[in-house]
């Protein structure tokens, strides 16, 4: 058997925290230690356990407590055994100096970790939160990643297309799940969609059919989904899907770690005539966002304007959720995790970038009978949005 797993180029990996360290210096720190699964893989290449320490100049290291012979493999910086943390701040201060001010991922890294690194690590220096820097960074995708997401799409739109075989009166959402995963997992999806969000999880999506796909939930998301039981209460159940009713197939693929994003509505004969009208409301919200979306224009703006086209629609109640219940964004980044920069979300003035890879996703949720939306992976170029996700946007039709 074949052990060998394709790597994340050398070149990729240092023109990555070649960037980072030119937001070190404008930060005016010494170094960032990084210490989250998701941070490490995309500046070293690896992710097995261990810690990096990116200093403001030169070579980064990475720390390895397992697997120090598979990091040294697959990472693009070096590596070394971790050894005794007593021992590993001397280690560190004869190859880096000393550090007077650090950066930490302390929007993830929790805060009894947060300080025995600092305390043991760096008891003399001042500590910096560098997550939004960072995240802002790899919200910009490169060639390479874009590839990986394309790669992604492909998977599915396949999944998109082959819907009318699989869908069926009376099936089971939880076994139109279970052909989905299987599909995709054979098509190279490793089945773990990574978010950054605390205690935000999700498995494939939110694939859901009438009133369950309108039912509420913790996910901070248009649809909910009654899930399989109370401790995974969201997406696909035991809910049998019917004719006539909305099915949301809001799914994800992760190839090399990128995910894509994307939802298409399909049906089992015909929908309502109103339910109709809300998806087409839906796609020229879609189609508004993809002509506004540019480089400098803010992300708020986005999200404003979609609501307000929900507004002069008469749907304003039902954007995003219905109620109480509603979420406040219409887009969100995409990458190695579901919940990247940029927010299409009121708060946020920042500019897109060239780049930025998005997935919009405006949704109409009506209690007791379905989730109407449509979704797709976008990345912005210099012209406005161009999609990544490919499949036909049209509803899925199955004869009854």
């Amino acid at each position: 058997m074949d052990n060998q797993l394709p790597l994340v180029p050398v070149e990729e990996i240092e023109r990555r925290y070649r960037r980072f360290q030119q937001t070190l210096d404008r930060m005016e720190l010494d170094g960032a230690l990084i210490a989250q699964n998701i941070d490490l893989y995309y500046l070293t290449g690896t992710m097995q356990n261990g810690l990096l320490f990116v200093p403001r100049k030169g070579e980064p290291c990475l720390y390895v407590k397992k697997s120090v012979a598979r990091a040294k493999r697959e990472s693009s910086v070096p590596v070394e055994q971790m050894g005794r943390m007593r021992e590993l701040p001397q280690r560190m201060a004869e190859r880096f100096g000393p550090v007077q001010r650090v950066g930490m991922e302390l929007d993830v890294l929790p805060y009894a970790q947060a300080t025995f690194y600092a305390d043991k690590l760096f008891p003399k220096a001042e500590l910096t939160d560098i997550s939004f820097p960072l995240r802002l960074q790899r919200a910009v995708k490169s060639d390479y990643e874009l590839n990986q997401l394309k790669r992604a799409a492909g998977c599915v739109r396949e999944i998109v297309e082959a819907l009318p075989e699989m869908l069926k009166p009376g099936m089971r959402e939880v076994e139109l799940v279970a052909e989905i995963e299987r599909r995709l997992r054979m098509k190279g999806n490793i089945n773990l969609y990574r978010m950054r969000a605390f205690n935000q999880e999700l498995v494939l999506g939110m694939v859901a059919s009438g009133a369950a796909a309108a039912a509420p939930t913790y996910f901070d998301g248009p649809a909910g989904g009654m899930g399989l039981s109370t401790a995974s209460p969201q997406g696909a159940g035991w809910k049998e899907i019917r004719v006539g009713e909305p099915i949301l197939v809001d799914i994800s693929a992760v190839i090399e770690g990128y995910i894509i994003d994307q939802t298409r509505l399909a049906v089992i004969g015909e929908l309502e005539d109103d339910l109709e009208h809300a998806y087409g409301v839906a796609r020229q919200i879609l189609k508004a966002t993809e002509e506004k979306a540019k480089p400098g224009v803010t992300w708020e703006s986005l999200y404003m304007d979609a609501l307000k086209m929900a507004e002069e629609a008469g749907l304003a109640d039902h954007f995003m959720g219905y109620g109480e219940d509603q979420a406040k964004f219409l887009g969100h980044g995409v990458g190695l995790e579901l919940d990247e920069l940029p927010v299409l979300a009121r708060g946020f003035d920042q500019p897109l970038e060239e780049g930025m890879v998005i997935a919009v996703e405006p949704k109409f949720t009506f209690p007791g009978r379905g989730v109407i939306g449509i979704e797709n992976t976008y990345v912005v170029t210099a012209d406005g949005l161009k999609s990544l996700t490919t499949a036909s946007e049209e509803i899925v039709r199955v004869r009854a």
